[in-house]
């Protein structure tokens, strides 16, 4: 997986949590590989990324964190504390997803990659697992870039390959 790939997910990440989190102090922790068959920590966005053409990319990038981050994140994102995981909490960590993912695309196609996003899709549960099974991304590992916000810990988790 090429640096190139990964640098404007993990900037626009930092920066976009720095932004919505009002000024709050984001770090970034130990960076790390991951097969694509992982377990998450309860609430995850996924964003598939697919290019049609040879040299185009594609992947995914996963935004993973526990229930409580997701729920303190939406909660500062709204601006009042919201007592639930609830629609407007899962339609806020969804967001927060398009936010990311759109400004780190942009990024990528002033680079000269070109590829499509899907919309987020949220998992919200315990002890799940998300897998590429004969997709495009199974035999690429994942790179985790973990950062530590005083809402909790997010995993940004970018798996991404040039289509041959």
């Amino acid at each position: 997986m090429r640096v190139e790939y990964i640098n404007p997910f993990v900037e626009t990440s930092f920066r976009v949590l720095q932004e919505v989190l009002g000024g709050a102090d984001v770090k970034r922790g130990e960076l790390y590989l991951k097969s694509t068959a992982m377990s998450v920590m309860g609430v995850a966005a996924l964003v598939g990324l697919a290019g049609n053409a040879a040299g185009s990319v594609e992947g995914r990038v996963l935004f993973d964190m526990t229930k409580e981050t997701a729920l303190n994140i939406a909660s500062a994102m709204n601006g009042e504390t919201l007592p639930e995981f609830d629609e407007l909490a899962k339609a806020t960590i969804s967001e927060l997803a398009n936010l990311i993912t759109g400004q780190a695309v942009t990024k990528l196609h002033e680079l000269g990659f070109k590829f499509d996003v899907t919309p987020p899709t949220l998992f919200v549960g315990e002890e799940m697992e998300i897998a590429a099974l004969g997709g495009s991304t199974d035999s690429v590992e994942a790179l985790i870039v973990p950062l530590i916000t005083d809402c909790g810990k997010i995993e940004v988790n970018v798996a991404i390959r040039e289509r041959t």
